[in-house]
């Protein structure tokens, strides 16, 4: 007897906001591997219209978002985009994107705090969130869970670290979790001598050693603001105490976390050192599929190695812990100022080690509260921003 074929899986259809950054090229790479599960919809960029409309020929896109007005106004001038695509601008055209009729699941990848509205618009509208964006859940974490559970949508992490525990607790009860370990590679001065981190430039900071991503987001791994980042958004993705999360250096960057039950048992996620992983198991979820890159290979020797991160080393996530106990607006005057900092540090303004300085200048003058509402979040943000370049300011007047 024949059996019959199975039937054809619905295609997911695909919002990806931040389309042009490492995130959303590998986005790319997953959706064209996986064409009969995975349709792409819409895409917006910062500002990068020529590459926009490549993605658009490509993939057939004809809903198309820049949030730079003036890179939009060209890119209509250039008249490079398929014929019937719509574009829209700024701020309020990725929010329209993120509520496209038709959408299964928005991806947000867009750096920093910028994809918080078009996130909270994506689940208003009964989309599931697929989240690469961790400052969105540090600044406003408790809101964008109360979008979700009003929605009855979910929120799908991106972030390798934060995957890899929702795959390792996924049908066991958050109760019977004693902590989570994320992994930190170590950044691209985990091997130099600590007094040689005053004089680090930027370009040193940005040579990572096991990631390609985007030059913010590989400062942060330098500082390891980006684990604690990640410590924080771990804590409001599980439900967890601040004291059960935890961060260990991993400096091969396969196992991605490590997740201890009460019995003493852990469970670990392992795979290579690529995003394809954690962004497959996002927008496919919960089905699996073949992956676009090659998966670990046991024929050929392979160490794994731990340490404990010193604290003096990597200061940012000490402050990071702080702010998880602290709780209110401490995560988001955290992040602010980490953004203000690491910017100085790009331009060429701070040296290194002045980031974490800025950052606890900034929470040592800014005061904590339990937000009522998101526009007390927002409002919070700004002052830290504020304080954080006035601070900059008094710097580099006596450098």
């Amino acid at each position: 007897m024949v059996s019959a074929a199975p039937p054809s899986p619905v295609r997911k259809r695909v919002v990806l906001l931040g389309a042009t950054g490492s995130i959303g090229e590998t986005t790319l790479r997953v959706i064209a591997a996986h064409r009969d599960r995975l349709e792409l919809v819409a895409v917006a960029a910062r500002s990068n219209g020529v590459r926009l409309a490549q993605i658009a020929h490509e993939f057939g896109v004809r809903q198309v978002g820049l949030f730079d007005e003036a890179a939009l106004r060209e890119a209509k001038s250039a008249g490079n985009f398929p014929p019937g695509t719509r574009l829209v601008g700024g701020l309020a055209g990725l929010t329209e994107l993120a509520q496209l009729p038709g959408a299964d699941v928005v991806l947000v990848a867009v750096v920093g705090t910028t994809g918080l509205e078009p996130a909270l618009a994506a689940l208003a509208a009964g989309k599931d969130l697929a989240l690469a964006s961790k400052e969105i859940l540090v600044l406003a974490g408790r809101f964008v869970l109360e979008a979700a559970r009003a929605s009855g949508r979910r929120i799908l992490p991106v972030d390798s670290e934060h995957s890899a525990v929702f795959q390792c607790v996924e049908g066991h009860p958050m109760a019977g979790v004693r902590r989570i370990l994320l992994t930190a590679s170590g950044g691209a001065f985990r091997d130099w001598p600590a007094e040689r981190l005053a004089d680090a430039t930027p370009a040193d900071a940005l040579r990572h050693p096991n990631w390609a991503m985007g030059p913010k987001i590989t400062v942060d791994s330098a500082t390891l603001a980006n684990k604690g980042l990640e410590l924080i958004e771990a804590q409001c993705l599980f439900g967890l105490e601040a004291s059960q999360c935890e961060a260990v250096i991993h400096p091969q960057s396969i196992v991605h976390c490590l997740v201890e039950f009460t019995d003493g048992a852990m469970l670990g996620q392992l795979s290579p050192p690529s995003m394809a992983f954690p962004i497959q198991h996002a927008l496919l979820y919960p089905t699996r599929a073949p992956g676009v890159d090659l998966a670990l290979d046991f024929t050929r020797p392979m160490a794994l190695d731990f340490q404990p991160v010193d604290l003096g080393r990597f200061p940012m996530l000490g402050l990071a812990r702080q702010v998880m106990r602290a709780g209110g607006v401490a995560p988001a005057v955290y992040n602010a100022a980490n953004e203000v900092a690491v910017r100085a540090f790009l331009a060429g303004e701070i040296p290194f080690l002045a980031i974490s300085q800025v950052v606890d200048h900034t929470l040592n003058q800014s005061a904590n509260f339990e937000p009522a509402h998101l526009a007390a979040v927002l409002a919070a943000d700004a002052d830290a921003r504020r304080t954080a370049s006035d601070y900059l300011r008094q710097l580099t007047s006596f450098s």
